[in-house]
């Protein structure tokens, strides 16, 4: 029995086929019905053979594609451990550049390691929650300004159902902003008042930032700045890495929300939206990259196993809560005088 044939036997077996389509670049289904059970039970007899099927609403019936299971090799736990340990020293360093105190080069890397580790290893535990493969955090370091390129979690198996989806793009954002709270109001509380300097950069602080600045931050008259700590730089940072991943965009956190609510199609009008919003802000390199993503290396979020399951409630109400997260951490590029 060819693969396809033995691929439809096993459809057959819980659903009503309307119709079958073989196409070069796609293999789907047309089935009359949805049963949430059934479907799971599907899921795992194609997962033995090496296949996945995804289900979409499609037109008055629902449509099951079939997709190639991705192999997965062992995590190295040795990698992760070591590009930490890396990190750390280039975001010392980086810290150090900042200020030329190797005291604050430290905090600055406590700091800007808290909220990034924080934000994945929030996606971590979302994945373990639902059953989801996934790596511990990977640290990126680099040559940059903050030292590192933030750091990344590597899924390794499919996420089940749009709850699942959800779960996995939020949780980053939302225990990232947690985390940027404390470090934002330590770090303006160690910040000093000092003359305005020629050549400088100026960082608009967005809405979170004003209010704690307002609450806590000293007297500034004119012909001054608010001259920011190393803690209170990466506490700005911990905002724009939450704006950024935010961003409504192909398979970023928030692409991951936005494809958790709307069906594919209104997700890549909403993915080119992001993109609009993030040329305006003026982040330009951000920008392209996430265009390039989705033209040549993601055209389409995939979504979950199961499309047509509903987002529950509770998590309704989360997603308005996100909204205003990052309504909080919009925020321009910086501009250098």
């Amino acid at each position: 029995m060819e693969t396809t044939d033995l691929i439809e036997n096993y459809v057959s077996n819980y659903f009503t086929i309307k119709s079958v389509y073989r196409e070069p670049k796609s293999f789907y289904f047309v089935v009359y019905e949805y049963n949430r059970e059934k479907f799971l039970q599907l899921v795992g007899d194609l997962d033995k053979i090496g296949y996945l099927p995804f289900i979409d609403e499609f037109e008055d019936n629902y449509k099951i594609s079939i997709a190639n299971k991705p192999e997965s090799g062992e995590s190295k736990v040795h990698l992760n451990i070591f590009l930490f340990l890396v990190t750390i020293v280039t975001t010392i360093s980086a810290g150090y550049l900042f200020r030329g105190s190797i005291i604050e080069g430290i905090a600055f890397s406590i700091a800007i390691i808290a909220i990034v580790g924080a934000h994945e290893t929030a996606h971590f535990f979302a994945a373990k929650k639902h059953h989801v493969k996934a790596t511990l955090p990977y640290f990126v370091p680099a040559p940059t300004l903050i030292g590192t390129f933030g750091a990344v979690i590597n899924v390794k198996s499919a996420i089940p159902d749009k709850n699942a989806l959800f779960d996995l793009g939020v949780s980053g954002p939302i225990v990232g902003f947690i985390v940027t709270i404390p470090v934002l109001i330590i770090g303006i509380f160690l910040s000093t008042v000092a003359p305005l300097q020629p050549n400088t950069m100026t960082f608009y602080p967005p809405l979170l930032m004003q209010i704690i600045m307002y609450f806590i931050s000293p007297q500034i008259p004119p012909g001054y700045e608010l001259f920011v700590h190393p803690v209170a730089f990466a506490g700005w940072v911990g905002i724009i890495i939450t704006m950024l991943n935010l961003m409504p965009v192909a398979v970023l956190d928030g692409g991951h929300i936005s494809r958790s609510i709307f069906n594919m199609k209104i997700h890549q009008y909403v993915s080119i939206i992001g993109i609009i919003v993030t040329v305006l802000l003026g982040w330009y390199a951000m920008a392209i990259l996430m265009a390039v993503f989705i033209l040549f290396m993601a055209k389409t979020h995939p979504g979950a196993l199961d499309n047509v399951s509903k987002l529950s409630r509770n998590r309704k109400i989360i997603a308005i809560l996100t909204l205003a997260i990052f309504i909080l951490c919009l925020t321009p590029a910086p501009l250098a005088f």
